[in-house]
């Protein structure tokens, strides 16, 4: 020991010991170079980390629906039920004179259905907005706008209409469904037809399932629908006109289910974009840095 002075030994702390797993050793910043390159490739890869960060985060957000089909058996002994909302305006009959008439294949034959139901005048009196909501059998049936129930048969009957609205079973599901195959009736034009026409919509009713992210089902319906018009005759005179719907369910179930990304999955994601990304990024400057390496050597005659 020089100077009469005597080293100290440090014993090395706990700390010490586990500085020893570090994988991700420091380099001193005046051992490391920026260069020009180098910068580019960094915000590039950047901006692209954020577009990609961005787009999966949004993804992670979004709702997907997915479908399935099955066939759901009926209930031992029962009849199941369907609620009916519908809304129709008729522009050239009165409301005294329409009414709903309601017939099934298990016999039920209803004529002048008055429960739930709003009449209300247009076209200063002399069109009506029909609004009503009542409930079917799921069998093979028709509901239809008629001057049965009238007290008097006016003397010109016209059904001319615009459905607005016709939806089966419960409507609590999101925007996008009550539209569509759920309500494909909506936004109708005007229908006309000439002389005293009865006009007919054949209806194939799919029962149909929607789960939400909570899991609570909402039971609704999708249809799909034909329509013809015509004139009909019965025991020499013509038979009053009306605005048929005719229905029938079909066997078949279908079922969509709210799912979301898990959040382990967002989080994966999010890793592998950045260290991938970052992993690229190195090896592309490397390159970039070892190819004008060699260039700036060949032009100063310095390979060997």
């Amino acid at each position: 020991m020089d100077g009469g002075t005597t080293a100290v030994l440090r014993r090395p702390s706990p700390l010490d010991a586990i500085k020893r797993f570090d994988v991700y050793r420091k380099i001193p910043k005046d051992l490391t170079q920026p260069t020009t390159t180098g910068a580019a490739v960094s915000i590039i890869s950047g901006l692209f980390i954020l577009t990609l960060l961005v787009t999966e985060f949004m993804s992670f957000l979004s709702v997907d629906v997915r479908s399935e089909l099955f066939v759901e058996p009926p209930a031992a002994g029962q009849v199941g039920k369907i609620p009916v909302v519908l809304n129709v305006s008729v522009p050239k009959m009165k409301c005294e004179s329409l009414g709903l008439d309601i017939q099934d294949e298990m016999g039920r034959h209803e004529v002048g259905f008055s429960d739930d139901l709003q009449k209300v005048p247009i076209n200063d009196g002399e069109g009506c907005l029909f609004s009503t909501s009542f409930l079917i059998n799921k069998v093979p049936g028709n509901f239809h706008l008629s001057t049965h129930s009238a007290a008097e048969q006016p003397t010109e009957i016209d059904f001319a209409h615009e459905v607005h609205s016709l939806t089966f079973g419960e409507q609590e599901q999101n925007a996008a469904a009550q539209s569509g195959a759920f309500n494909s009736m909506k936004g109708t034009p005007l229908v006309q037809g000439d002389g005293w026409p009865s006009f007919e919509y054949y209806m194939k009713i799919v029962p149909s399932i929607y789960q939400g992210l909570s899991g609570k089902e909402t039971r609704s319906y999708q249809y799909s629908y034909a329509m013809k018009s015509y004139s009909s005759f019965g025991h020499g005179h013509r038979v009053l006109p009306a605005v048929w719907f005719r229905y029938d369910t079909s066997p078949i179930t279908v079922k969509y289910t709210e799912h979301r990304q898990p959040f382990y999955h967002f989080i994966t994601t999010v890793c592998a974009i950045v260290g991938g990304t970052f992993t690229v990024a190195g090896i592309i400057d490397s390159i970039i840095y070892s190819a004008v390496d060699v260039f700036q050597k060949a032009q100063l005659g310095k390979l060997s």
